[in-house]
């Protein structure tokens, strides 16, 4: 619905634990975003806990914060969680004490299966039939068809089937490629049906594994399809930052559910002021530090001054209003600029005509 946005003077002084993702919130293609060290730091010295929370299945969470050290943000094992971490716990509720699970990824996958208890299986052609109780899959650059194909005849003869992430893309210096959710598409295709669980983002198990102890924790994203709905799933607060996958047009529409408390542009967002959103549904209207953005028929406008961010919290306003009204996310296809304040603003955010 309209009206998700809320204002805040400064949201490391309200929440106790911030959850962030890694690529496009605190790092973009293996460097760090301008700011995030230092807002990191900044957190940290006001004794908000930081942990990182990221769908990237291929790398266990030793080597996830050696990573981050050495792009100059101190980290520590215990304050990152994975998506293999989270597959791993749910395999264990379910499978048999040492139960046998065959592996579709990475080494550090098939670890965190050791780790828990269970016996992670690379290769089944030693394995007596139905002994293998699971599949579960994650990322792995050296997966082969052989592989695939071995995953969807277990599945089809009814072992449990365990995604770490649906992610379609992964982000590289080359763009785009794809992701887990890919190949895991590949496998449901042969079988007919989707995984039985999936442990990563947009799922809440994640979540809930990096909340706990926290009274008021909030979770920072760049793409609101696992980051924002994973944190509406978890009835958490989220942050929606626009330094890596999801651009200001793609804001204006996100569907209902998956709609972000906040909006920044990157992750020092944390320590900046968000002022209150009005919205008028009457006058489909919606204002926001000095900006004013209204819908006329299928166009928005936006009049006014201020902040870039803040022009975008009032349009998205104004948008999901209408969208919702509606049940459609393309109605407010064009946005067009009253004055050369907007206009000027328009052309940062790469929106209107």
């Amino acid at each position: 619905m309209a009206g998700q946005l809320l204002s805040s003077a400064d949201l490391s002084t309200v929440h106790d634990r911030v959850l962030l993702d890694l690529d496009g919130v605190v790092y973009l293609l293996g460097e760090p975003i301008a700011g995030a060290p230092e807002t990191i730091g900044a957190l940290r010295d006001r004794g908000v806990a930081v942990r990182f929370v990221t769908n990237n299945a291929s790398r266990r969470a030793e080597a996830v914060a050696d990573l981050l050290c050495s792009k100059g943000i101190p980290a520590d094992a215990n304050e990152v969680a994975t998506s293999a971490q989270a597959a791993a716990g749910l395999l264990k509720q379910r499978c048999s004490q040492d139960g046998k699970v065959l592996v579709l990824g990475s080494d550090a996958l098939a670890e965190e299966l050791d780790n828990v208890g269970l016996q992670p299986v690379r290769n089944t052609r030693n394995v007596q039939a139905g002994e293998v109780e699971a599949v579960v899959q994650g990322f792995g650059p050296d997966l082969r068809w052989a592989d695939l194909a071995e995953g969807a005849v277990l599945i089809r003869s009814g072992a449990l089937w365990v995604a770490t992430n649906t992610d379609l893309t992964m982000p590289s210096p080359r763009g785009l490629l794809p992701g887990n959710g890919t190949l895991v598409a590949t496998i449901a295709a042969a079988v007919g049906r989707r995984p039985d669980l999936v442990a990563g983002k947009p799922q809440r198990t994640l979540f809930d594994t990096a909340i706990h102890g926290a009274s008021m924790p909030i979770v920072v994203g760049d793409r609101w399809d696992t980051d924002i709905a994973g944190a509406a799933a978890a009835e958490l607060p989220a942050l929606l930052v626009l330094s890596g996958a999801t651009a200001p047009a793609e804001v204006l529409r996100i569907p209902d559910g998956s709609r972000p408390q906040y909006l920044a542009h990157t992750i020092a967002g944390l320590r900046e002021v968000h002022p209150e959103v009005t919205v008028d549904a009457a006058a489909e209207m919606a204002l926001c530090g000095g900006w004013k953005a209204r819908v006329d028929g299928e166009d928005l406008y936006l009049d006014g001054n201020g902040r870039s961010i803040d022009a975008l919290r009032a349009l998205s306003e104004a948008a999901w209003l209408v969208n919702d009204r509606s049940g459609k996310t393309e109605v407010a296809a064009d946005v067009r600029a009253v004055n050369d304040e907007a206009a000027g603003v328009l052309r940062e955010l790469s929106l209107g005509s």
